[in-house]
Parts: structure tokens; sequence; C-alpha cells
């Protein structure tokens, strides 16, 4: 799909391409080297995090209580479902549109803050019913706290967009990692002095407020006022339709945690939620900065078809080359994972987390196909899909809620692997990328899985009474050592070491020069 031009005039910038912020034709020349150097960048700085993370929820499942995780776990379900309309998509349309000038990304920084106030309103609003619906009311002022974050958010949202779209992932590495560090050692000094679950809270909105600033200076533009007639609209109408897949999704996706924390509590609710918490921490490590590089660049090349499949397929080989051999670790290891991350008195998560670990293989390979329909300013029929989603969702965990979250985590599992093939076909319908061109990209990997997979349950079976730090160290060499040997026993697993050796050295040829 050609991109649709922006206006000729413009009242404020009139000269598009002399304007650093907004024009990218100079990342065209040398695209797939900036595309690769950016993937280093932000997956160099994911593990950082990751560790960070990682070392954060150790101290942090000692010093606060399962249930401390539940409350806010409530709260969550509803902000975040309120927090997708300081958005409403136009972060998305900022980066995909071929070409954007001052007016437009001030009209729409403009309708971002309005947005946010409206969000911070409604939720101080329904504060109370939240408390009302759970029976918790220590859950209204947890509500109102949250409400700060959505005003730093609001005023984010197209300076975060405008680096995306000049693909300054160093900047926009560096701004998250001072705002995670802050935020890490906000929540783990006040959880030390016993604030309990406003911990918690003081570290998310320490996140929000720190990630605003550093983002806000790296990128250096000042928004103006906003213009009639800039020529937004088109705009307004891509980023409407992905709300609407979002808000949707949304509400499909925390169900479970709606559900849970209704029917069986904020005990349960906190074993659930920290299972999926502990799941999707190395996951979205790997998938959001990858997501965050990919979408730029494939936005870059709508007018080349074939030059975007390729890309596409290499991006979506390395991607699982990573993630599916660690899904296979997370299902053998879950035990030794919770014990050694979590502690004792979060066993009962174990089980949990296994089940979940199968929905790991298959999570970013769906994740992916969002990339498609953005990118090919697809978001309508997006957003279509996202009945079709919600539905199968819905199903899912009320077949499941009955046996509690293990059966909801069951429930999630079997819905991924049998909405998988209907969303491939869906999605490959039309564009470059087929939906027989999913199943030849991840077939070396899904082969890779089963291998590893089965390799580490041989090792779990050497070692019963393994300590969970011996246990972990073994399973990742056995994992590592699987993975190749499978890859390397295929000529297409072959081919995709070699392409990701020789991204490696682009890599570090560029960065010593």
């Amino acid at each position: 799909m050609a991109p649709e031009l922006s206006p000729p005039a413009d009242p404020v910038a009139p000269i598009v391409g002399r304007d650093r912020h907004f024009s990218t034709d100079r990342l065209k020349a040398n695209l797939g080297e900036r595309t690769a150097r950016g993937g280093a960048v932000t997956v160099i700085s994911q593990g950082f995090k990751f560790i960070a993370s990682i070392a954060a929820t150790v101290v942090l499942a000692r010093l606060l209580r399962p249930a401390d995780y539940g409350l806010i776990g409530m709260v969550a379900v509803v902000t975040g479902f309120v927090t997708m309309f300081k958005d409403l998509g136009l972060s998305a349309a900022t980066v995909q549109r071929e070409e954007i000038t001052h007016a437009q990304v001030s009209t729409l920084f403009w309708v971002n803050v309005a947005l946010s106030i409206g969000v911070a309103a409604l939720t101080a609003a329904i504060a109370p019913a939240v408390a009302w619906f759970y029976g918790e009311p220590r859950l209204t002022a947890i509500t109102l706290a949250y409400c700060v974050g959505f005003l730093c958010g609001g005023l984010t949202v197209q300076h975060e967009a405008l680096l995306r779209r000049q693909m300054r992932f160093g900047v926009l590495a560096t701004a998250e990692i001072a705002a995670l560090l802050a935020s890490i050692a906000a929540t783990v000094l006040l959880a030390w002095y016993g604030a309990g679950y406003w911990s918690l809270v003081g570290g998310h909105l320490t996140l929000s407020l720190v990630y605003m600033i550093g983002v806000w200076v790296a990128c250096g533009w000042m928004p103006g006022a906003p213009v009639r007639g800039s020529g937004v609209r088109s705009m307004l109408a891509f980023g409407g339709n992905l709300t609407g897949f979002s808000v949707v999704n949304y509400f499909g996706a925390n169900l479970d945690n709606l559900l849970v924390g209704r029917f069986w509590g904020a005990q349960q609710l906190g074993f659930y939620a920290k299972s999926y918490q502990l799941l999707l921490l190395p996951i979205d490590q790997i998938n959001s900065p990858v997501a965050g590089v990919s979408i730029p660049a494939l936005s870059r090349l709508t007018d080349a078809p074939e030059r975007y499949r390729g890309a596409y397929l290499r991006i979506l080989e390395k991607l699982t080359i990573i993630t599916m051999p660690l899904a296979a670790f997370m299902i053998v290891t879950s035990d030794w994972l919770v014990r050694l991350v979590l502690g004792p008195q979060w066993d009962a998560t174990a089980r949990i987390f296994m089940i979940l670990g199968f929905a790991a293989f298959i999570l970013p390979v769906l994740n992916s196909t969002g990339w498609l329909f953005m990118t090919q300013a697809r978001t309508r029929e997006m957003f279509h899909w996202g009945f079709v989603d919600v539905t199968m969702k819905v199903l899912s965990v009320v077949a499941g809620l009955p046996w509690g979250a293990t059966g909801v985590a069951v429930g999630v599992v079997i819905r991924m692997y049998v909405q998988a093939p209907l969303l491939f076909w869906y999605v490959g319908r039309r564009g470059p990328v087929s939906a027989g061109d999913f199943y030849r990209a991840i077939g070396p990997t899904a082969l890779a899985f089963v291998c590893t997979l089965g390799a580490l349950v041989g090792l779990r079976k050497l070692m019963p009474t393994a300590s969970p730090a011996v246990g972990l160290a073994a399973a990742c060499v056995v994992t590592a050592c699987a993975t190749l040997l499978a890859l390397l026993s295929l000529p297409k697993g072959r081919a995709a070491l070699r392409d990701l050796k020789g991204t490696l050295r682009l890599v570090v040829e560029r960065r010593a020069a």
C-alpha cells in the first residue's frame, strides 16, 4: 500500500527535508546497517535491563507479600485499559508516516496531552468503583495515585515517536535504563522501610517521570501550537483503528487477571500475575526492542515489497532462534527458576509458570504480526481481527476459571495454539508476507525447541536433586548446545546461523569503525 502524501503546505515547517526531527530520507541509504546496529544497541540495553529487573525481582519478592502484588494487579487491569486512550495510536502513526511536518506533530502532541488529562480525570472518577468491585477499600487510593503517571505518559508520546522514527535507539535505550534504575531504587527503598504495596506505586511513578524527562532532553524538539488543517485527519483514523484493536485486545488479555482476582482473591491473583510477569520478563526484553527497531525499518520499505518481505522474515527468524529455545528452558526449569528468583514463599507459582511457558513458544511470533498490520497501514483489518481474538480469549479464560489460576493458564495456552494458524492466514491474505512464509521461517527453530525440550527433560532425570543454581547453570549449557546442534542439522538452520553471524560481524565492524 502506497503511503499517503502529506499536505503540501505547512505554516510552521514548509520544508520537511531540512528538519532533522521529521525527514527520514537519509535513513534509506544504509537501512540494513542502521537496523542491525539499532537491534544490537537495543538488545544489549535490554540485556542490562533484564539483569537489573531480575535483581530487583529477587530482592522485592523477599520484601513484599504476594497479596501486595495482587492489589497492584487489580488496579493495573483498570489503569492499563484507560492508559491506551492517552496515546490513541498516534505514536505509531508518527513512526509509520512516510512524510510528516512540525505542524502535524505539534497538533498530535496537544491531542495526546488532552487525552492524558481526560484519562487521569476518568480514572480518578472511577477509583471508588474499582474498590467496590473487588471489595477492597485500599484500591481507591492506589488508583488515584496512578493518575499522575498518565500525565507524564501523555507528555512523552510524540517525543518518543520522533526518536523511533529517526531510529535513534541509543538515546532511547539510555533514557529507558536511567528510568528503570531510578524506579528500582525508589521501589526497593520504599519496600525496605515497610511501605508495602505503596513501594510498587512509587516505583511506577518514578519510572514515568524520569523517562519523560530523559526523552524530552534527548529529542530536543519543542512543540508549537496546534494547527487547524495541518493534515492529521488520516493519522487520527490510523491511530483510531489501532486504538480500537488495543481496546478490544486489552479486554481479552486482562480478563484473566480480572476474573481470577474477582473470584479467587488477591493471593491467587498474586501467584498468577507473578507467574505471567516472570514469563514475560525475558520475552519482553527480546520482543520489545526488536519491535522498536523493526517497525520504523519496515515502514521505510513499504514501496519495495520483496525487500520488505525479506527483512521481516530475517527478523522473525532471528527472533525465534532466541525465544523458542528460551521457552523450552523456562518450561523444564520452572521450579528452579521460581525458587531461585522469587524464594520459597512463591513455590505455588511454579506449576502455573511451567504451563505458561508453552505460550512463550508462539507468543513472539503472534506479536510480530502486529508489525505487518501497522507498517502496511492495515490497522482497520487489525481492529477487525481484535474481535475474533477477544472472543477466543474470553472463551478460554471462562473455561479454565473453575480450576483457578492453573485452569486459566491452561486455557490461555490452548487458545494461542488454536489462534496461530488463523492469524497467519488472516494477515497473509494481503501484503508481501504470506501465511506459508510464517511456517517456513519458524520451522528450523521449532525443531530446535523440541530438541531442547527433550534434552532438558533428560537433564532433569540425571539431576533430580540438584540445587536451583547448579541446575540452571547446567540447563543453560544444555539449551545452547541442543539448539545449536538442531539448527546445524538443517540446511535452513545453517543458513539462519550464517545470516546471524554476518549480521553480528557487520555490527561489530561498524562499531569499531
